[in-house]
Order: C-alpha cells, then structure tokens, then sequence
C-alpha cells in the first residue's frame, strides 16, 4: 500500500511504476509492436481469479448475475443474453444457452473469439450443468463478483424441466454447430457474434431481454454511447447486469493510484492501446444509466481504503464523492422502463 507519509524509497517506487507505464505507452506508437496492445485484451478478465478461458469460472459467473436477478426481481429466465466485451471467451453466453436462452448475442470491438477454446468450454459447461455442480464461491474465485448468500445450484430457478429442455440432444447439437461456425453469427444459429458493437444497428432495436458483462465496464471508452446502446437493445423491463472493477488494473502504485495520474500523464501511459481503463467512478455509470431511464434495482460497492489519499490525486479526481473514493468494485442491476 502507498503510505500517507512515504519516504524516498516509496516514493521512488511510485517514480518507476510511472516511468515504465509512460515508456510502455510510447512503444504502442512503435509498428512493430501495435498488435501487442490487442492481443493484451484477450485476458481482461484473468484478472478476477480464474479467467474466462475457465469453464468454471463462467459457469460461477453466469449462475451469479442468474441469482441476483431472481432476488431482484428481474426475469431470470430471460430468452435472449448480450454479453458486453467477451473477448476470447464466450463462456459466460454458452451458459446462459445452457440454462434455457434461445438465443446469445457476443458484441465486442473486435472479433476475438475462436473455435477450439469455446468447444471444450462449452463440453465442460454441458457436465456441470448436468451434474447441477454448485456455484464455484469465494474459496475459488476469491475476487469474482456479484457475491451471493448461497453458493448452492439454483434449483428454483432452473427445475427440471427447464433444464432437461435446455440440455436435450438438439440443443447441444445446435450449440455445439454454432461454436463450429464461429467467427460471425453462427452460420444463423443461436450465437451471434457482432463487432464493432460502436454500430448499434449490429443487434436489433427492443431485441433483448439481457445485457451483462464482467469486468469490462471500466474498460469502454465510450459510456455514454455504451449505455445508449444498452437502452436501445434492451426490451422494456430487460434490464443489464454488470460487475465493474474501478481499481488501477496494475498501471499504477495503490489500487486507486490511477486517480493520481494527470490528464496529460495518462494520455502517455494511454498511448495508442485501444483498451485500458476509463478511470471512471461508480457515480458516472449510475449518472449515465438513469439518464437512460434504466431504474437501478442494485448497487452493491465493495469499498477499500484509498491507498492513494485524496491530497495526492490529480486535480480532476480530487473533488469525487467519498463513495466514489472508497468504492473499489461494484455490482450493478438496473431495469429499462
């Protein structure tokens, strides 16, 4: 942790952190290495634990925003899931299909999933699902969120029934075909693979009943236009689901240290990587959903002691909301009116 006082050696490891960003951020200008900065994408969400490459991990996540939703109220037996910002893995929607959604939509930037990853994925998913394994908790993925009372499969949600039809040999051999035929949408099966989600006419108007990411929110440059296209997808009363991690993704000294970095600072480190961190607060993303007319149903902060104090952020972070300051990640459901 960055102390209040400090002294030449801490403060000289904030120096060096500084310096290797900055200096990490000009080589993405150099050519030889501009795809470096894409291919670090693929593993945004590693960061929480597990990683999506696991099949465990979305099985835990998927069946964790599906609980929040009962206990809220929402439609947790929802027929059409958007899952915001894959990337390589499209675990998370295999199984929501898994649990009954006829149809799962994956919008991204750029098209990172393939084929043999989802494929044994989706096979491991499929036996989970059989063998209604609980929901892997804190003990295994210590820093996955949303966290839930009871880790225990959801058998009231998804019956016997529910499943049984969900998991019988023609949907798994129309999944599974789907998978095969990725990139794109599946050969007109039931995923659908849409880039650059910038387009909002990728998905159609009032087409979904669910939207939901995990630990992409705080990486979208973009919010305003990210939460327009969220209303502009969603049907009346769908709602999204979305656990956001507003700490400094190791680009700085202190979990809030990214809050410390001047505009000009951060545009160096920035450079031309097309993904990082939006440095945006808790507060702009509930702004920008009631803006939309979405009614928050949940916001639950996990909050930490900023590590950075406030004297030493720069001069835009400095005025935030305690809340803002202390909130290090964020579970948010919000409904469209």
């Amino acid at each position: 942790m960055i102390g209040l006082g400090g002294g030449n050696d801490r403060l000289g490891g904030v120096l060096d952190m500084k310096a290797k960003q900055v200096a990490y951020g000009l080589t993405t200008s150099l050519p030889l290495l501009g795809g470096v900065a894409v291919r670090l994408r693929r593993n945004v969400k590693g960061g929480e634990g597990g990683g999506a490459n696991s099949a465990r991990y979305c099985y835990s996540v998927w069946l964790r925003h599906l609980v929040k939703a009962w206990r809220n109220g929402l439609d947790c037996r929802p027929q059409v899931a958007l899952e915001f910002g894959p990337g390589d893995s499209l675990g998370v929607g295999l199984a929501a299909l898994l649990s009954g959604a006829a149809r799962f939509y994956a919008v991204d930037v750029v098209q990172f999933a393939g084929v043999d990853q989802n494929l044994r994925i989706f096979d491991e998913l499929v036996g989970m699902f059989e063998r209604r394994e609980a929901i892997p908790g804190n003990d295994e993925f210590p820093e996955v969120r949303p966290l839930i009372d009871d880790y225990d499969f959801p058998h009231g949600i998804l019956d016997a029934a529910r499943l049984g039809a969900a998991l019988s040999a023609g949907r798994m051999e129309l999944i599974r075909d789907s998978i095969l035929k990725l990139p794109g949408d599946g050969g007109g099966g039931v995923i659908s693979y849409k880039t650059p989600w910038s387009d909002l006419g990728v998905v159609g108007e009032s087409s979904v009943d669910l939207i939901y990411s995990q630990a992409v929110m705080e990486h979208i440059d973009d919010l305003p236009k990210a939460y327009r296209a969220m209303n502009y997808w969603l049907k009346p009363g769908g709602y999204v689901s979305h656990a956001i991690d507003f700490r400094s993704h190791r680009v700085a000294n202190g979990w809030n240290g990214h809050w410390a970095y001047s505009d000009f600072t951060w545009g160096l480190i920035r450079g031309k990587r097309p993904y990082l961190i939006n440095r945006q607060p808790m507060s702009a993303h509930l702004g920008l959903l009631r803006a939309e007319g979405f009614v928050v149903r949940e916001e639950a902060r996990d909050r930490a002691e900023p590590e950075v104090p406030r004297g030493r952020l720069a001069r835009g972070f400095r005025g935030m909301s305690e809340d803002d300051l202390t909130t290090a990640t964020a579970f948010i459901q919000a409904q469209k009116g």
